[in-house]
């Protein structure tokens, strides 16, 4: 999954690159570079939450098993 985080992380950085160039069309070179680092660090940050709830999801789903497993068994 490492790769698709990464591609991931690139399409954030190019979508906010182009939001700046939508809002600012005169936007310089330093805009348009923290716009990247905006939107590549923002899709990371966005990526991992999005596996954590996926993962307590799973956890949850695991420990509902788990009871209702031990509940029949008695």
């Amino acid at each position: 999954m490492g790769l698709l985080d990464e591609v991931g992380k690139i399409a954030g950085a190019v979508a906010a690159v182009e939001t700046a160039e939508k809002v600012d069309p005169e936007a310089g070179l330093l805009t348009k570079g923290v716009a990247a680092i905006a939107g590549f660090e923002g899709a990371g940050k966005l990526e991992s939450l999005v596996e954590k709830k996926e993962e307590d999801k799973q956890d949850d789903a695991d420990n509902a098993q788990a009871a209702d497993d031990t509940s029949s068994q008695t």
